[in-house]
């Protein structure tokens, strides 16, 4: 955890809680966050997810690995100490979110058990829900939707999660999700099914 620098400073609670937001939307916030390799799925499930959620009326939002990293995090690499800062920010801003209301899917490899063990102590029970997007190497390279693995096979990016850098398959996720045997679709509807089950969408 990133050693606190900020001094002389106090939590600020507004006049509406968390409970008076969840009311005007219809829903109870949480973070979703999506786990797997480059190219298992994870942000095509988010962003269909958020699409469906939309279309019923709710809010949702994704918060996605590439996108963080052109602004909040462009200033983080690919080491471990720069993925478990990575890790560290967006569970905060996650934590954020589902305090207002929202169900936010975090698509991050966020490949260290450890980083995502943290990630999740920031939530209230029942609000972080861990969803394994399973797809082997094999499958996602033969995928390679951005090329990553050719260039990491050929030496060109170092420390790429599944070829020269580890990743740790969640134990004990909430959900497992396996993109290499069912349509996006049906992953979607696994997902929504979850939310439903524990009372997210009313």
């Amino acid at each position: 955890m990133a050693d606190q620098k900020s001094t002389n400073i106090t939590w600020h609670g507004g006049q509406i809680g968390r409970a008076e937001r969840e009311k005007v939307l219809g829903q109870r916030g949480c973070t979703i966050w999506l786990t797997g390799l480059s190219g298992s799925g994870k942000s095509t499930v988010a962003v269909a997810a958020e699409a469906e959620l939309v279309n019923r009326g709710k809010l949702a939002y994704v918060l996605d690995g590439d996108n963080v990293r052109h602004g909040l995090n462009s200033n983080l690499g690919f080491s471990p100490e720069d993925r478990t800062e990575n890790i560290r920010r967006i569970g905060e801003v996650s934590k954020l979110f589902t305090d207002s209301g929202v169900i936010v899917f975090s698509s991050f490899i966020s490949p260290y058990r450890a980083d995502r063990d943290q990630a999740r102590a920031l939530f209230d029970s029942g609000d972080f829900i861990e969803v394994y997007v399973e797809a082997d190497v094999a499958t996602c390279e033969g995928r390679d939707p951005k090329g990553l693995y050719k260039k990491a096979r050929a030496g060109e990016i170092p420390e790429f999660t599944g070829i020269s850098a580890p990743y740790e398959e969640p134990e004990k996720p909430e959900l497992v999700l396996d993109t290499a045997n069912q349509t996006v679709e049906d992953s979607v509807a696994a997902l929504v099914a979850y939310l439903e089950e524990k009372g997210h969408l009313s």
